[in-house]
């Protein structure tokens, strides 16, 4: 039994009332990748290709991460290990230069890279049905396939970084051909259309690429309730006269006076508060 004497750091007036049960999502595994991909061959449209096959030289100016498409399935003869499929689309932007003292042509295209995972996600043996029509097992998944016990996998990316980038002479004994079965979600995405035209340059790229990936199950857990979450500050009332607002407004002393790598590390920083009258 809880005891009924706990009290909570934010407020110690705050006591510990009743043990409630929730329905979550609990997770049962995650695990972070550091991934350096090297040499992953950039994908142009028919729009965008012409100007490959006239550059020179490219520079890599962003990478953005479009979408993740996860696929879960169970590990063979390992109960409740699961193997997670990731296939990751990268908007990849360039700048493509056709002449040594000439000014760039900025063209964005498509790289792709798949990995997998193994995680635990233990076992469960029911169907979840829901008033709203959002049950696990009144709903089809996106390639058809029907609705499974298994746990559900999400990953978390960020952009990554280009670390580098080069172009070369298109060589199909070791270059790729993207088809036009690029999903729809992604192709809209660009100008053109993927796989009608034979490259005759293509564009590698290596990024640097950060990632967390989690499997995790909806259960129903027991916590503790201390209060209502009733906010502690007033709302600020806004006024119409622009010159009261622009008086509230700290004075931005960092876009003055940039802060130096020290100052970024050290504990006692000085914010803009710190200067005011």
């Amino acid at each position: 039994m809880a005891d009924s004497n706990f009290k909570s750091g934010a407020n110690s007036t705050n006591c510990f009332k009743e043990a409630v049960c929730v329905d979550a999502a609990r997770i049962y595994d995650s695990c972070s990748d550091k991934d350096c991909l090297e040499d992953l061959q950039v994908y142009f449209t028919d729009t965008q290709q012409p100007i490959i096959d006239a550059a020179l030289s490219v520079k890599c100016r962003k990478v953005e991460v479009l979408n993740v498409f996860l696929d879960v399935e169970p590990v063979p003869f390992n109960k409740g290990f699961y193997s997670v499929d990731m296939t990751f689309f990268f908007k990849v932007h360039i700048d493509a230069y056709s002449s040594p003292v000439g000014c760039p042509t900025a063209c964005v295209g498509l790289a792709i890279f798949s990995k997998k995972v193994i995680l635990y996600g233990s076992e469960g043996g029911v169907k979840v049905f829901s008033s709203d029509g959002t049950g696990s097992a009144n709903s089809v998944g996106p390639c058809g396939n029907l609705p499974t016990n298994a746990p559900k996998a999400s990953v978390q990316v960020v952009n990554p970084i280009c670390l580098s980038c080069k172009i070369c002479d298109y060589c199909p004994d070791c270059c790729m051909s993207v088809n036009t079965a690029v999903p729809d979600g992604i192709s809209g995405d660009f100008d053109g259309v993927f796989g009608t035209v034979v490259p005759e340059k293509v564009v590698f790229i290596t990024i640097g690429l950060f990632s967390i990936c989690q499997i995790e199950r909806q259960v129903q857990m027991m916590v503790p309730v201390y209060d209502f979450c009733i906010p502690d500050k007033e709302c600020v009332t806004t006024t119409d006269d622009p010159c009261e607002l622009f008086k509230r407004i700290k004075f931005p002393v960092n876009e003055f006076f940039p802060p130096r790598l020290n100052d970024l590390e050290c504990k006692d920083e000085l914010t803009p508060s710190d200067f005011e009258c």
